[in-house]
């Protein structure tokens, strides 16, 4: 990944995370910061889609919750974009972009909201792991990096939390047997 040049240093900065004796420090945690923005800007784009494909009464609250984690979800994007430049990284185009999230491709029917809903909690479980990680990497290093990845964390939980209602919500009514021409599992 290409790096800015990086200015000599006129100025001592004990130790912090910009200073030239941490560049490997910093090196990984953009890096780390990288894969965090692809996986939002993936997000972004299985969110639309999800948001935009699901037909039935069920997928409206959940078309609706992630039409607002799209906002949300690029919010966070930025920031990684804003922090990785922050740290004389690149942010990288879209030709660098591997997509690796199966679990969030639109199901064959559209009418299968179960699939949508196991995908973004498969997702938000994903970047939870992902960020706890980078708030290791950064522990004692780089608070301010450190700072943002946790309150960023929280909203993936707060994310997956409501999902996994969703999921129980659903299961609940897919398994009521008054509902017996439901099929969507």
């Amino acid at each position: 990944m290409p790096t800015q040049k990086q200015p000599t240093q006129k100025y001592k900065l004990g130790g912090d995370i910009l200073a030239d004796e941490n560049k490997a420090k910093r090196d990984e945690i953009v890096d780390l910061l990288t894969e965090a923005y692809w996986m939002e800007m993936e997000t972004v784009m299985n969110y639309i889609a999800n948001s935009s494909n699901p037909d039935g009464m069920r997928a409206r609250e959940v078309i609706e919750s992630l039409e607002e984690d799209i906002l949300e979800e690029l919010g966070h994007a930025r920031m990684f974009a804003k922090r990785i430049k922050e740290l004389y990284g690149v942010v990288p185009g879209s030709m660098d972009f591997k997509a690796s999230q199966k679990s969030l491709q639109p199901p064959e029917t559209q009418t299968n909201i179960v699939h949508v809903i196991k995908g973004v909690i498969e997702a938000e479980a994903g970047a939870i792991a992902h960020y706890n990680a980078l708030i290791e990497a950064t522990d004692g290093v780089d608070w301010a990096t450190q700072d943002m990845v946790i309150e960023i964390l929280r909203d993936e939980q707060g994310h997956m939390r409501m999902f996994e209602g969703f999921l129980r919500e659903t299961e609940v009514d897919l398994n009521d047997p008054r509902n017996a021409t439901n099929k969507e599992r």
